[in-house]
């Protein structure tokens, strides 16, 4: 998608500085900065204006890097955690400014007409309003050049009432006195109304479309307007301390007024920064609802622009609709503090998105501004911490509706036309994780399959892939591969995009590996065997079907040899000879007295019961006594077994003459088993592929009529049996 777009082409000043410091210069500092003095007292206050503008000053230098890295385009702060963290990112983000920067429109209007009751008293303060923000829609929908060229007037005479507030004093005739003061609100409660006052920064980055060079004018406006705000806001609570009585300033919102050389000066200056602020967010939310309808997160009408300066008007009018309900709703307070938490969520995850870049340091992040990863994490640590502070609940509530709208994007699978940081992500997580695993030996507690399957196309043996699948569940890995004789590289990807297609229809999470060769096949696998794998994230465990073709019975031999002689186990897979009756559930494993075979069996059998396409099917184990004797040593060294770790089966001592072959006795009992795990031992050092192949093939003919049934060999350097321990 074209992210350019035919934008005014505003400089520095007039695009970022001045919408920015207007708003920062606005609602709070006339009608609120006293009051937040009358309850904290001047170091308190003093800390939630340098804390406030701290926050704003880091996400200022993590926008400047973005911003330095991309092409911005429309839509601010969504627009660049959106090319960053990605679509759904984007848009859990997105949705919730905008309705933020809506409801900002609100907070200002709603700070005018407060501002108007005090010179009128009896004034209706919902119908100044709504007539206040109809006239600003009007100004914004006409034109945005038109509205900033307006706030050059207003930045005058917010600069003549600082002035007249600077050189002012306590009035001759003193206070008033106060009949009733209100008890002090707590610190986070006060944080959260004054934080607003700098969140100005999103009124200069809501522009980012309409700047002429936005790398160079977002970070250059941003961090001056923050660092202005912060001096004028640290002198004022200076000069009020000093000036009024801490009753007054809890109980007169008005108080810079009554101090000021000349009162009317900082009445005009009020009313210029609350409406200069709603006509900047009137600016600023109208252009992130048409990003989001660009990218089809929203109705793409909602996104449809007019004249040569793309206008959105259609996405101001429905600025204007959401900013009339918080008029008809709210007051200055409540909707300051929800203002708080939804700017407090957008800044922490652009400083997230900034810091995950910078510590993942792909070659694309290249940014003309660079700002520390740390210092942008920081940021985003700063951010949600205050939320919590604030009010967790909210906090909660927020991550709910932000998850949500992610979960939604996910779900629509939409095509997005950039890329996120997802993937460079998982990449030094994955590295991490390797690393970490290559310096740790294998450890039974933690033990889970790792599994290469060879089952050549997965439609021909399908059975083994639902066999692997059952086994990895949702913890392990499962790795089908396949062997491609006298193949091209295209062909090579040909069928890989076949079997990862089908693997994903019938919801098989697996990896897809297909191995060219122009020699024989069972040396191909061999070689695949030894060299598949990643550090210490090698398959541990050979997943084979039971080989039918005498012709290649020593090359596969070899193989499983080969496999046991890199301590890799074995599962040698057969389908059912005989089907079981119906409603067989038992999974049975068939010791034979080999703590090691019996430990990664159980294992193997435990996890085919969670993932087993039946209802939970039922776990017995059996094993085979000659004698009264041997009966009570294998029930007692069962039962240990099965007591210490902690396994719910059915145990059978399957008592055998000896006459009676053992097979006749494991067919017998294995009838009505849904799955059969059978012990197979290891090739013992030494041994030739002829004496391994008579010992397979012995082992096969035996245990023919058997249903469903796994060979396992256990080769790996763990001690299965204290994963039961």
């Amino acid at each position: 998608m074209n992210t350019t777009r035919p934008g005014a082409g505003f400089g520095t000043f007039k695009g970022v500085f001045t919408p920015s410091i207007l708003t920062i210069l606005g609602v709070i500092m006339y009608l609120r900065l006293g009051w937040v003095l009358g309850n904290l007292g001047l170091p308190a206050t003093l800390v939630v204006v340098t804390l406030s503008s701290l926050v704003t000053f880091v996400t200022g230098l993590s926008i400047a890097a973005t911003a330095t890295n991309m092409r911005v385009g429309g839509g601010g702060a969504y627009f660049m955690i959106s090319r960053s963290l990605g679509l759904s990112a984007g848009a859990a983000i997105g949705l919730p400014l905008f309705i933020a920067q809506a409801l900002g429109v609100s907070f200002y209007v709603v700070g005018f007409a407060e501002a108007v009751r005090d010179l009128i008293p009896g004034a209706p303060q919902r119908v100044v309003g709504v007539i206040t923000l109809a006239a600003l829609t009007a100004l914004a929908y006409r034109s945005a050049d038109l509205a900033l060229r307006a706030q050059f007037f207003i930045l005058a005479a917010i600069l003549v009432s600082l002035a007249a507030f600077f050189t002012g004093g306590p009035p001759d005739a003193g206070f008033a006195p106060v009949a009733a003061v209100p008890e002090a609100a707590s610190f986070w409660v006060v944080f959260a109304v004054f934080f607003p006052a700098v969140t100005g920064i999103e009124a200069g980055v809501a522009m980012s479309g309409d700047l002429k060079d936005p790398g160079r004018s977002l970070p250059r406006g941003t961090l001056s307007a923050v660092v202005v705000g912060w001096a004028v806001y640290v002198v004022i609570p200076i000069l009020l301390s000093a000036w009024v009585p801490r009753e007054v300033l809890l109980t007169d919102t008005m108080v810079m007024q009554r101090v000021a050389s000349w009162g009317p000066a900082v009445m005009i200056g009020l009313w210029g920064a609350s409406l200069s602020s709603a006509l900047g967010a009137l600016l600023g939310a109208p252009r992130t609802l048409q990003a989001l309808a660009r990218d089809r997160v929203l109705p793409p009408r909602l996104g449809q622009g007019h004249g040569p300066t793309d206008e959105p008007r259609i996405a101001t009018a429905v600025t204007f609709v959401i900013a009339l309900l918080g008029i008809l709703l709210g007051d200055l307070n409540p909707i300051a503090t929800v203002l708080s938490m939804f700017f407090l969520t957008s800044y922490g995850f652009l400083n997230l998105s900034a810091g995950l870049e910078g510590l993942i340091g792909s070659p694309s992040w290249r940014p003309r501004f660079a700002t520390p990863w740390y210092v942008s994490l920081a940021g985003a640590a700063l951010c949600f911490g205050a939320m919590l502070m604030i009010d967790a609940g909210a906090t909660f509530a927020a991550a709910a509706v932000s998850g949500a709208a992610f979960a939604i994007m996910g779900r629509r699978q939409m095509t997005a036309y950039f890329g996120g940081i997802g993937r460079g992500l998982l990449v030094v997580l994955a590295r991490f994780a390797v690393y970490r695993l290559n310096r740790s030996a294998p450890d039974a507690r933690t033990w889970r399959p790792n599994l290469l399957a060879l089952s050549g196309p997965p439609t021909a043996r399908w059975h083994l892939v639902e066999f692997a699948q059952a086994l990895t569940g949702p913890t392990g890995f499962l790795t089908v591969a396949t062997i491609v004789p006298h193949g091209t590289p295209e062909r090579a990807r040909r069928v890989r995009a076949s079997i990862e297609n089908h693997l994903a229809r019938q919801g098989v999470g697996a990896l897809v590996h297909v191995h060219v060769t122009d020699g024989p096949l069972m040396d191909a696998a061999t070689a695949l065997v030894q060299s598949l794998g990643l550090g210490g994230l090698v398959p541990n465990t050979l997943l084979l079907g039971v080989s039918t073709d005498q012709g290649k019975r020593a090359g596969y031999v070899r193989l499983v040899m080969h496999a046991a002689a890199l301590e890799r186990n074995a599962v040698l897979v057969r389908g059912a000879e005989v089907e079981p009756p119906a409603g067989a559930h038992r999974v049975l494993v068939w010791w034979g007295g080999h703590k090691q075979n019996v430990g990664l069996m159980l294992a193997l059998a435990h996890l085919y019961r969670q993932g087993a396409d039946v209802d939970r099917p039922e776990l017995h184990l059996a094993t085979i006594a000659h004698s009264d004797e041997e009966a009570e040593h294998a029930q007692r060294r069962i039962d240990a077994l099965l007591t210490d770790g902690r396994l719910d089966a059915t145990v059978h001592i399957v008592r055998r003459s000896p006459d009676q072959p053992v097979f006749d006795v494991i067919r017998a009992h294995s009838r009505d088993a849904h799955q059969v795990f059978v012990g197979m031992r290891r090739p013992e050092e030494g041994e030739t592929v002829e004496a391994y192949t008579a010992y397979y093939e012995a082992l096969v003919a035996q245990t023919a009529g058997l249903p469903a049934t796994a060979f396992v060999i256990a080769a790996e350097p763990v001690d299965f049996a204290d994963i039961f321990a």
